[in-house]
């Protein structure tokens, strides 16, 4: 029997062409930018061409080399942010959900205090504590942003591990004297590692929206070129007013994209555990292949069986004889 692989789901793999392309751009991206994002020898508020592919500025600034060397600080913020705010999020979520008691009860109140407070509101305070150097350093930044950012990851993890801390190969862990750190890391970890991963999308995407909102507030350094720094000085510029369209919509494009990305990988796995969600991307000729039905009833879950060919000859006529 043939099961569906998630790298051949068609979301999947356009997500992960447009999240890789992204995470190359990371990488080449300002070896790739023909002019310094800071220089202002062109003429201002020119629009597209083969010269200046994104148009120039009001200061005449090459708006194509500032989208290529923004996109490093801003996808290497997103990712320290969401790794950092997976990594709590696991080591809080699973610990509540598997140790139980005063345990649970005190790291569950610190998850719905994370979550009842305003996002963007904390992270303006914190950093308005920061000081103005590490306004521009990545790190301290990504740092910031999952300090908000963990918290919901935190609750669907201790939902998942409440429901496996009792199953019979946990059981048999605690039976033979594994310690409680060894289960968690070795038993329960892996079994959540599609809740893991759709966790760290979503965070990374949420980590991209409030750097980039940060950015178009003011509160980050404007030396550091990111697509937020880009539409911060596109609105300081009044360019929606003027008819710059060019200016703004580079960075938010690319901040679509990226977003597009990370969603249909999310629905990838949803696609992966689900399967009723697994099915249903399928076209006829595919449904006709696998044996299902070409419409799936509501309520009824499709199962795959292996089709048994009918045998033939004398083994088939003395087994219809008895």
């Amino acid at each position: 029997m043939k099961t569906l692989n998630l790298p051949r789901s068609p979301k999947v793999v356009l997500g992960l062409g447009i999240t890789a392309f992204f995470l190359l751009l990371t990488i080449i991206g300002p070896y790739l930018a023909p002019f310094s994002p800071d220089d202002t020898s062109f003429a201002p508020n020119l629009t597209p061409s083969w010269h200046h592919w994104f148009g120039t500025t009001s200061l005449g600034q090459d708006i194509f080399s500032q989208t290529l060397v923004g996109a490093r600080a801003t996808i290497v913020v997103a990712l320290v942010a969401g790794l950092v705010a997976t990594a709590l999020s696991t080591l809080v979520g699973v610990s509540a959900g598997y140790l139980g008691g005063f345990t649970d009860d005190g790291l569950s109140l610190m998850s719905n205090v994370f979550l009842a407070i305003p996002g963007l509101p904390l992270l303006i305070v914190i950093d308005s504590y920061l000081p103005v150097g590490s306004r521009s350093n990545a790190l301290i930044i990504g740092l910031v942003i999952s300090l908000t950012g963990w918290a919901w990851g935190a609750r669907v993890l201790r939902a998942q591990t409440m429901s496996l801390r009792n199953r019979d190969f946990i059981e048999a862990s605690r039976i033979i004297g594994e310690r409680r750190w060894r289960i968690m890391l070795t038993e329960v970890a892996p079994n959540l590692l599609p809740v893991l991963a759709s966790s760290l999308l979503f965070t990374v995407l949420y980590s991209i929206g409030a750097y980039v909102t940060l950015a178009y507030i003011g509160l980050t350094s404007s030396s550091v070129w990111n697509w937020g720094t880009m539409l911060f000085w596109a609105q300081a510029n009044n360019a929606p007013l003027s008819g710059e369209w060019y200016w703004f919509v580079p960075p938010g494009v690319c901040i679509a994209l990226v977003g597009t990305g990370l969603s249909l990988l999310n629905f990838g796995i949803d696609e992966f555990i689900n399967p009723r969600l697994r099915e249903s991307g399928l076209t006829a000729r595919q449904r006709r292949r696998r044996g299902l039905p070409r419409r799936v009833r509501l309520g009824l879950t499709p199962v795959l069986r292996p089709v048994v060919a009918k045998a033939s000859g004398p083994a088939a006529t003395s087994k219809a004889a008895s």
